[in-house]
């Protein structure tokens, strides 16, 4: 790889392992002092998928050398780094709301109310609107592909460094949010209002009902195998649907044709959050604050990393030239 963007994406490929080690390091010990278990061949499985697509990445770009082909190399290695993420960070929520911290949805209500945003009747409007509950369901479920094909797009379209910090960044929203839930745990708006999720019938609730269902079980200590492809999201502050949301849009702006079309999904997936994710609008605002502050911090290492690559040339270079005769 002799383009300086992708020398410089492949230095952030790597820095990329830090997050992930981390956050899997945290996995293994909380899992050895919870008692919890993770349910083996789900994640057998795809720690095989991501160990594979590694694999190729590495041995590609060790056989080629400079002619490695980049595309090839951070998209499927990226792929390959989001599929492991996401292989410990849904567990290691698990973990985190082990600790046992007491339920914050009476707070997280009370701050909605007060910034004029009680989810009653946000979550009445929407029930009585099937279509708006409709789109909305379908927007919720956007979350997933974009991990797909944020690596591929950003690939071809050679963003290679781009790529990388959404990957960067995308970890330390994911580390910083697991940590803020395991001391702010909630369960979500209808929870908090003391209603039954049947009481908007017109509104997808499995979401919620499964959020429900994980944290009473994992409260109460009767859930203890942990099925990764089964696993309820039961963060609630901040949102990371919402943060999530605002990475995607960031990663894709740039690339003509998909920016805007990214950023309408994401906004939808935003609006959806609040009432199929039974979401306080607080956590969607954190979500967002999050993934804000994660794209900046992710930009502030790539600008200090170029500044200690230049010292590094000038510190190289002879301090005195002969000039010319």
């Amino acid at each position: 790889m002799i383009d300086t963007d992708a020398r410089t994406a492949w230095q952030l490929f790597h820095v990329n392992w830090l997050p992930i080690a981390a956050m899997g390091s945290l996995l293994a010990l909380g899992l050895a002092f919870t008692g919890l278990r993770l349910e083996p061949i789900a994640y057998g499985v795809t720690l095989a998928i991501a160990a594979v697509l590694l694999a190729v990445t590495y041995l590609h770009q060790m056989t080629k050398g400079e002619r490695a082909d980049p595309k090839l190399v951070f998209s499927l290695g990226t792929i390959g780094q989001i599929i492991l993420t996401c292989a410990i960070v849904g567990p290691l929520s698990f973990v985190a709301g082990k600790m046992g911290w007491p339920l914050q949805d009476h707070a997280l209500l009370a701050i909605d109310r007060a910034l004029g945003m009680d989810p009653e009747p946000i979550a009445r409007y929407v029930n009585d609107h099937p279509w708006l509950a409709d789109v909305l369901s379908r927007g919720y479920g956007l979350i997933k592909w974009p991990l797909l094909a944020i690596p591929i797009v950003l690939a071809l379209t050679a963003r290679y460094v781009r790529l990388q910090l959404f990957m960067l960044a995308m970890s330390l929203a994911l580390a910083i949010t697991i940590a803020i839930s395991a001391v702010v745990p909630a369960i979500g708006t209808y929870y908090g209002l003391q209603l039954p999720a049947a009481h908007f019938p017109d509104i997808n609730t499995a979401i919620y009902a499964g959020q429900l269902r994980d944290i009473l079980a994992l409260r109460d200590g009767s859930l203890h195998e942990l099925k990764l492809f089964k696993l309820s999201g039961i963060v609630s502050f901040p949102s990371f649907h919402a943060a999530s949301a605002v990475l995607y849009m960031w990663a894709l702006w740039p690339v003509r044709g998909i920016g805007g079309i990214a950023a309408a999904l994401n906004l939808l997936m935003i609006a959806a959050t609040p009432v199929i994710g039974a979401h306080y609008m607080i956590d969607v605002i954190g979500g967002i604050a999050l993934a804000a502050a994660s794209i900046w911090a992710a930009r502030c290492y790539l600008s200090w990393m170029s500044r200690a690559s230049d010292d590094v040339a000038k510190d190289a270079s002879p301090a005195w030239q002969p000039g010319l005769g």
